[in-house]
């Protein structure tokens, strides 16, 4: 297979000006990978930093009221910052360290990726500058507020949709002018190589533990193992862990939005809109027209709202080995209001899209099978957007009379 490719798909598209700055980015990734003691020294970081190995939750609610297998869910919201995110930019911190470089720079949609690269920037010592969508900056306020208290600058960006590809792209244009002394810690398995593989290799610390956990818990492994998918890291996080074993079945769920007939959400590889391009760097499914525009986008998860996926699982998706979903924000939010009713657990909006098609397909399995959801995330990062969702009239009484109590004493 040709380097950086995954069946058809990956491979790096990008101007001349960054060669050589990926030709270090990929000497310094492949030297680190080669290194063991460099996979010990993370591992210890995110034992002693971020709460790592992150539990495997029996549902023990949820699995009576379904019926049918026992679900299990991975807490990657006990992950430092509220996410699966810092297992990568820890990693790419360290990488960062090791290049000599001082200054980082990320796109973000949901902000969990802004946060955790303030948060390493931080802990690193690292200048830091965060792109992010007017209108995910609008609907993400809180990690925008913690991006900012943290160090980092945080720029909106005002082009195109105003979302995630958008951020993206500016984040390219800040690296093309600044690539010297700035590293692009790019949040997600997508993008030009090296990028899909080095995301993909931090985050199978969550694969891995999740196998031996449910080993350990249930005896067995899992009969299926479900994660949404945006760009794709934390499905290919906990798919890694468990891609070697064909008796378990890997389903990934994307952004049905307000569903699939009208064109109003952000599925790739279900549905009939998306098609092979080539954008920002690699070779994917892309949502597109038939002259390669990028097609509006939507759903009610700020980090699902994107018009690529991983190369990894797109190839993944054409060889059969991962089944794709999609879940509709109308069934996202009543699998959360489920979940924090049931189990006392409050999943991100992301994340609920997983619990969406495990609790469909639950109980049509044995008693005696188990699945597992990869909760990527936590749902208080959320809290306007599902306030809003439940149309709760106290949460919107107080937020008038803050905006109120403010007006007045900032007169």
């Amino acid at each position: 297979m040709k380097k950086g490719y995954f069946g058809q798909w990956g491979g790096a598209f990008i101007p001349e000006v960054l060669y050589e700055t990926f030709a270090g980015l990929n000497h310094a990734y492949e030297e680190a990978r080669a290194d063991a003691s460099f996979w010990r020294e993370y591992t210890r970081l995110m034992a002693n930093y971020s709460c790592r190995p992150t539990p495997l939750t029996y549902a023990e609610n949820l699995s009576k009221h379904f019926g049918g297998a026992r679900i299990y869910i991975k807490r990657e919201d006990l992950n430092h910052t509220g996410a699966h995110k810092l297992n990568n930019v820890m990693g790419q911190g360290l990488l960062v360290r090791r290049m000599g470089k001082k200054r980082v720079i990320a796109e973000t949609g949901a902000g969990q990726h802004g946060v955790a690269t303030a948060t390493m920037a931080a802990r690193f010592g690292l200048a830091c500058t965060i792109y992010m969508g007017e209108e995910d900056v609008a609907r993400q306020r809180p990690n925008v507020f913690w991006m900012e208290k943290l160090g980092a600058t945080v720029v909106p960006v005002t082009d195109g949709s105003r979302t995630l590809k958008d951020a993206i792209n500016a984040a390219f244009r800040d690296w093309v002018a600044s690539m010297d002394d700035t590293h692009y810690v790019l949040g997600t398995v997508c993008g030009p190589h090296p990028f899909p593989e080095m995301v993909a290799w931090f985050q199978s610390i969550i694969g891995k533990e999740a196998n031996g956990q449910i080993r350990e818990q249930h005896g067995r492994l899992p009969a299926r193992v479900y994660a949404c998918v945006g760009g794709g890291s934390n499905a290919m996080g906990i798919f890694q862990g468990f891609l070697d074993e064909p008796g378990v079945e890997l389903i990934g769920v994307e952004a049905g939005g307000k569903g699939l007939e009208t064109g109003e959400h952000a599925s790739r590889m279900v549905g009939d809109l998306a098609s092979p391009g080539v954008a920002q760097g690699y070779k994917t499914m892309f949502l597109q027209d038939r002259d390669g525009q990028m097609l509006h986008t939507h759903s009610i998860a700020a980090g699902l709202d994107y018009v690529g996926v991983s190369p990894i699982l797109a190839d993944l998706g054409e060889k059969g080995r991962v089944r794709f979903e999609a879940a509709t924000d109308r069934e996202v939010i009543r699998a959360l209001e489920m979940t924090m009713r049931t189990e006392g657990i409050i999943p991100a909006l992301e994340s609920s899209h997983a619990f969406v098609q495990a609790f469909k397909e639950a109980p049509d399995l044995a008693a005696d099978e188990a699945v597992i959801i990869n909760m990527s995330g936590r749902g208080d990062k959320d809290i306007f957007t599902i306030a809003h969702a439940f149309d709760d009239s106290s949460w919107k009484e107080f937020i008038i009379g803050l905006a109120a109590e403010y007006r007045s004493s900032y007169k």
